[in-house]
């Protein structure tokens, strides 16, 4: 098979110019992930190294939750192009965010709008904290580990030095379980408590925990685990 690069293809089959003659919404997800690449590979151009990753990934959404070591690990996608797609991401993750995120935080569900379609179904544990105001309202959501690191070595100086930071006047606290169950196991309810007490003393109150896990979620508040 032949190999073209993207300067050789037709002006309009390019994604870039495709995209200012007819805008971004009229075109496929692999010609918009061909112009955050830039480049393709030896073997590949831009436009068919975009559509390999999302067959391997398995789509956008397969994508979105790549970790970095997983996009590393793809041929033909160096680091530089790897971290510019995490980036690219997480600004479209955040403006989702932002148009979702509830005024106020009352209830586990809200934090699930919130935050499962990010974290469901990751392979890498995350743990974390939801800040909010003496009102309720969301301050900021915080990632602690991420990663290889278990959370239950996570400090109590850790997990509330952004809710210091934000002035908050509680939290939730959040993590995922990677084999998609919810049910927590003895040292989340350990850490738990540990946290609980911790926040005590800084006036800071721990509302919640919430386990995400495949498309579901368990809140210890609920479970009566609080």
């Amino acid at each position: 098979m032949a190999f073209y690069t993207i300067k050789e293809l037709p002006e309009s089959d390019r994604p870039r110019e495709k995209l200012i003659k007819l805008g971004a919404e009229n075109l496929s997800d692999s010609e918009l992930l061909a112009i955050i690449l830039r480049t393709g590979s030896k073997e590949r151009n831009a436009l068919e190294l975009a559509r390999e990753l999302l067959k391997h990934f398995g789509g956008l959404s397969g994508l979105s939750r790549a970790h970095l070591e997983e996009l590393l690990s793809f041929k033909g996608l160096g680091k530089a192009k790897a971290v510019t797609l995490i980036a690219a991401i997480e600004l479209g993750q955040r403006c989702l965010a932002g148009e979702k995120i509830p005024p106020k935080i009352s209830s586990p569900e809200d934090v699930a709008k919130l935050l499962l379609p990010k974290y469901s179904g990751l392979k890498v544990e995350v743990f974390g904290i939801v800040t909010l105001n003496s009102k309720g309202k969301l301050i900021s959501v915080h990632e602690v580990s991420k990663g290889g690191v278990n959370f239950t070595s996570v400090t109590p100086k850790e997990v509330f030095h952004p809710a210091v930071k934000d002035l908050a006047s509680a939290v939730i606290l959040f993590h995922n379980h990677p084999s998609g169950e919810v049910t927590p196991s003895r040292e989340d309810i350990v850490v738990t408590e540990r946290l609980i007490k911790a926040g005590k003393h800084l006036e800071i109150e721990v509302l919640d925990h919430i386990i995400f896990g495949s498309s579901q979620f368990l809140s210890f508040k609920k479970e009566g685990l609080l």
